[in-house]
């Protein structure tokens, strides 16, 4: 895989610049003093020229191009920073600031995926074991493995994208939905596929991932994902709630996707993935979890491989039932790993609903670590703002390896 390839001379130059303006920081995110207690999340000096610089006029730039409320990002090389900076406001006359803490969405689907290779290495399970023994009562349960539910490829449909899912949503933002409803919406209708034979996104499968990892563990989703992920990284802004709030101080969203500008902050993210992986996390966990995911740091190496290819790269066509929109190519150069997406030489996850939208980037050859958030403006165009802020600072920061689109 191109992420494990030797390092070329261009990276190491790039590498060099980029530490030479930069502070050291712990790999939790937080900065350490000489103590080696953690400082809170906060703004890096004011830049007068170099990578910092550059990297705040492209969020400066961006913010006003996309009218975005707020951008919340991170920079980091090696683990050190390079820049950390919030714009904009959280709330009308409350500006934004760095440890403010926002929904992470699918990013705790990379650590679910992460988790599973962890009881791989460990010899608990294989990834090609069926999930019958741990979840009977699934439709086609013995011919659907672990590798299937986390590289996506079951066939099972996706309830956020069935016909009446979205209206029901936002007829009422603030409903509880429980995993047996998520799942019945999938089960309940033919597969696009036969289990391993094509990709697509489907949240079903995360959903089922979280309960089987707990059956398999006999320990709840939010404390195996503390022990085996949130903890050993040192994220400890980053966590679990069964309930719509969010710790403080809050980065608020808004969005105007019922018709009117409104606040989101608070609507129900439980349909967004397993109970006990709906997070909240701040920007400086969000860059260190960019860098622990992304650089394997957890695993073995042949479960590293499995992470950025699990078996996806040449799947994903349409047929009768799944359209290309849905059923997208996976290739070498663009693909979904376990539980994370593959763009090139970067390894990323991004996040967008309720009006938030996040990125986290990691480019192992340089040991470049990338983390967005935004929040809408009453004008913000549809689209992933704070993924296309990621794609802008990668192209300066790393000009021979672009962040493309997937699918």
């Amino acid at each position: 895989m191109r992420p494990t390839r030797p390092t070329s001379l261009l990276c190491l130059t790039a590498v060099t610049a980029l530490v030479a303006v930069s502070a050291p920081v712990t790999t939790a995110g937080a900065a350490a003093g000489n103590d080696g207690r953690h400082r809170p999340c906060v703004s890096s000096p004011l830049p007068h020229d170099g990578p910092a610089l550059d990297i705040l006029r492209i969020a400066e730039q961006a913010k006003a191009e996309m009218d975005l409320k707020s951008v919340v990002l991170r920079v980091t090389v090696d683990g050190r920073e390079v820049v950390t900076t919030a714009l904009g406001e959280s709330m009308t006359g409350v500006p934004a600031e760095p440890a403010m803490h926002f929904r992470n969405g699918n990013v705790a689907i990379s650590y679910m995926g992460t988790a599973l290779l962890r009881l791989v290495d460990e010899g608990v399970v294989g990834l090609d074991d069926p999930v019958a023994r741990w979840l009977p009562d699934l439709r086609d349960s013995e011919r659907i493995t672990l590798r299937m539910l986390g590289a996506s490829t079951t066939g099972l449909v996706d309830y956020v994208t069935s016909p009446g899912f979205g209206e029901a949503v936002y007829a009422d933002p603030f409903r509880h939905w429980t995993p047996e409803e998520l799942v019945a919406i999938s089960t309940g209708q033919d597969p696009w596929y036969e289990p391993g034979t094509n990709w697509s996104y489907s949240h079903a499968n995360f959903v089922l991932l979280g309960a089987t990892l707990e059956k398999i563990t006999g320990t709840r989703l939010d404390v195996l994902l503390q022990q085996t992920v949130l903890g050993p990284l040192g994220l400890d802004e980053t966590r679990n709630s069964f309930t719509p709030d969010i710790p403080s101080p809050v980065l608020h969203a808004f969005t105007a996707e019922r018709g009117t500008y409104e606040e989101s902050s608070f609507w129900n993210p439980s349909w967004t993935t397993a109970p006990g992986a709906v997070q909240t996390t701040d920007i400086c966990d969000l860059a260190a979890s960019a860098a622990g995911i992304g650089s394997g740091e957890l695993l073995s190496p042949s479960a590293y491989q499995e992470l950025l290819n699990p078996g996806t790269v040449g799947l994903g066509h349409p047929t009768d039932k799944c359209p290309e929109k849905v059923c997208i190519a996976n290739t070498e150069a663009t693909h979904y790993g376990m539980g994370l997406l593959v763009l090139n030489d970067w390894i990323s996850q991004h996040p967008l609903f309720f009006g938030y939208t996040a990125s986290q980037a990691y480019l192992p050859c340089e040991h470049l670590a990338i983390a967005v958030s935004t929040t809408k403006g009453r004008n913000t165009p549809d689209g992933h703002t704070a993924q296309t802020i990621t794609q802008r600072i990668a192209a300066a920061l790393a000009p021979d390896h672009p962040i493309p689109d997937f699918g």
